[in-house]
């Protein structure tokens, strides 16, 4: 029984001792505290946040709806703080003084994160209220206006925590700036790049899926702006970076904007061609042309058919006129119903298209080519003298 009665007084101690002089019985009634705070966040969710989700959804604006959605993570947050406040609330963890500051800094840590993680998740669906920036500035311009404020929220978050644990944020950041400028001299060409791409969005040159040129380096759709590059997926469907930098110092041509796409054709047909068949041609085909759906007409923009030039094997008609479509596959097909069209009007007026040619007469009145007559002493190009016979045979 002796035995016994020492083994019970060892359990007890060890029970008493616990884990860093905590007894066991808190430690087990602080995490069953938590995990009663898990259970109430499930219920919770279920009931109270799915009747606020169900009530926003009535109202007939989307942005409550939206910031509800974004709240859900910190409003779930809120029942494990509460149970984290009266876990550590346990008699005897209050018993130690340095504990129990410890407790209070871990609760109001808590509270702060939720708050911040409660002001960053409402970012998103509060962004309504930059949409007038999107009159002045492009959306990336917006996007990256909202990660800035993104940025600020979490570093507010962070320097706020800090400074309840006691760590004084002030000569982090004065460390920061030091290396910030070390950093800064070395990489320059990364802050140019930097500087372009603001510009680029600020200026809102183009945007992502705009076909641009950038003389002398790629040419396709934009995929995506960066700060530091913007990446171009060419035609052949292979992917260029280009770093922003460029195009501070290249011409970019951005087809997108184009308001109508240009046909600029010069028909060449015969010489032989009268003056009324030319004027039959651009008659007709200026006719094609006028009152035509899928082309821009003279109050929107050029439209010329002359007889332009007198060129080495044709008479050539300028034909300058720009289609309404700016799409390619769409301003492909009606420039060739435009070809058919042209080459029925040539047909039509009797004549044909000139093509590069050479006519060489031989003087007035010959039917044959002049004889040739080699000079005295050849035959054929080749000397009789020296005991040759004409042909090249000694």
């Amino acid at each position: 029984m002796q035995g016994i009665q020492d083994l019970w007084e060892i359990v007890k101690d060890v029970w008493q001792e616990g884990y860093a002089g905590i007894d066991f019985s808190s430690l087990i009634i602080a995490l069953g505290i938590i995990a009663l705070a898990l259970m109430v966040r499930g219920i919770f969710t279920r009931f109270a946040i799915n009747r606020i989700i169900a009530y926003a959804q009535r109202s007939d604006s989307k942005v409550d709806d939206e910031l509800v959605l974004a709240l859900k993570g910190p409003i779930r947050f809120i029942p494990v703080v509460i149970g984290v406040y009266f876990a550590l609330e346990v008699p005897e963890f209050g018993d130690d003084p340095e504990f129990s500051a410890a407790a209070g800094k871990i609760v109001r840590s808590l509270i702060v994160f939720n708050i911040f993680w409660a002001l960053y998740c409402s970012v998103n669906p509060l962004t309504f209220l930059l949409g007038k920036l999107e009159e002045l500035f492009s959306a990336e311009m917006v996007g990256f206006l909202v990660k800035i404020m993104k940025g600020i929220i979490v570093g507010l978050g962070a320097a706020t925590i800090l400074q309840l644990w006691g760590i004084q944020v002030g000569p982090i950041i004065a460390g920061f700036g030091i290396v910030g400028v070390a950093v800064a001299l070395g990489a320059q060409d990364l802050f140019k790049n930097l500087i372009s791409g603001f510009l680029i969005l600020a200026e809102k040159r183009f945007k992502a899926g705009d076909w641009v040129l950038v003389d002398g380096v790629v040419e396709g759709t934009v995929e995506n702006i960066g700060f530091r590059s913007t990446t171009i997926r060419r035609f052949d469907k292979a992917i260029t970076i280009v770093p922003n930098a460029t195009f501070a110092d290249r011409a970019v041509t951005n087809f997108t904007e184009m308001t109508h796409r240009r046909i600029y054709w010069k028909i060449g047909v015969e010489y032989s061609t009268t003056v009324a068949q030319l004027q039959q041609i651009t008659d007709k085909i200026r006719a094609y042309l006028l009152g035509n759906k899928d082309f821009a007409q003279p109050d929107e923009a050029l439209m010329f058919v002359v007889t332009d030039s007198f060129n080495n094997s044709s008479i050539d008609i300028m034909i300058y006129c720009f289609t309404k479509t700016t799409k390619w596959g769409e301003w492909l097909d009606i420039k060739q119903d435009f070809a058919y069209a042209i080459k029925a009007i040539v047909e039509q007026a009797g004549t044909g298209f000139a093509f590069p040619s050479m006519s060489i007469y031989r003087g007035i009145g010959a039917a044959e080519p002049d004889p040739f007559i080699p000079p005295e002493g050849y035959k054929d190009g080749y000397a009789l003298s020296n005991g040759g016979d004409g042909y090249g045979n000694a």
